[in-house]
């Protein structure tokens, strides 16, 4: 795919003891930010809201449901696409925090279970959405 806009969700999320859970993606070409670790997310589909997208995204992929209410909005992108040669990304990053860790049923890549002391061991391995997302999460600067 070359240009066009594509439009998506992802969540940071937090577990029940502070820990961060995000996904490793799988190591395959097909896969976007292949063997990287990012959040759970993915792209809207119809006339659905990013509240929605987040909400029906993090449910398919952890296999547990979190209600809308649990989502805290906490960027906006709009800008070039790093995926797509020519393209342009729009996106809403959210938080959503007390993930319990055992209800989960992560069925793309796998859970990478990183606390926030850690953060510094892995910044080598993490996808761009990734960073965009802990660099607000990290300053706890609000949405504007």
């Amino acid at each position: 795919m070359t240009g066009g806009l594509r439009e998506g969700t992802s969540a940071l999320l937090v577990s029940t003891d502070g820990r961060l859970l995000m996904q490793l993606r799988d190591d395959s070409p097909h896969v976007s930010d292949p063997g990287k670790i990012s959040l759970f997310g993915g792209r809207r589909e119809g006339s659905e809201t990013f509240l929605e997208c987040v909400v029906r995204e993090i449910h398919e992929e952890i296999g547990h449901y979190l209600p809308p209410e649990r989502f805290e909005l906490i960027g906006r992108y709009f800008g070039p696409d790093h995926s797509t040669p020519g393209g342009t990304l729009h996106g809403e990053v959210f938080l959503a925090r007390d993930v319990p860790i055992d209800r989960l049923k992560v069925t793309e890549g796998r859970l990478a279970i990183v606390a926030v002391d850690d953060l510094e061991r892995v910044s080598g391995r993490l996808a761009r959405p990734a960073e965009y997302a802990l660099a607000i999460f990290l300053k706890r600067e609000p949405v504007t």
